[in-house]
């Protein structure tokens, strides 16, 4: 039996062979999906950190539990509006934002 010996790669080198290089479709797609991945899972955090329940979050920022719910387990689709209210009025916290190139 031929075994293949395995190469360890960077995580780098393992995005672009999965993905493709930066600025292709298909990569750009991974890392907006990625982006908004740990946008939720932060929220979420936050969120039970401070031992609020979906709905308790909701109410306090005028949306609801289901909204709260997609936010965190995909928030690829959340309103910049939205998510500083989900921030300041539910979570008590500022949001600051940065744009890198």
């Amino acid at each position: 039996m031929k075994t293949k010996k395995n190469k360890i790669v960077t995580f780098e080198e393992h995005l672009d062979r999965e993905y493709g290089i930066k600025g292709t479709s298909k990569r750009e797609k991974f890392e907006q999906d990625y982006e908004a991945f740990k946008l939720g899972v932060m929220l979420q955090e936050i969120r039970k950190r401070q031992n609020l329940t979906q709905e308790e979050l909701a109410l306090r920022c005028g949306t609801t539990k289901t909204y709260i719910s997609r936010i965190e387990n995909d928030a690829s689709d959340i309103r910049l509006s939205t998510l500083m209210r989900i921030v300041h009025e539910g979570l008590g916290g500022n949001l600051r934002l940065s744009v890198d190139f």
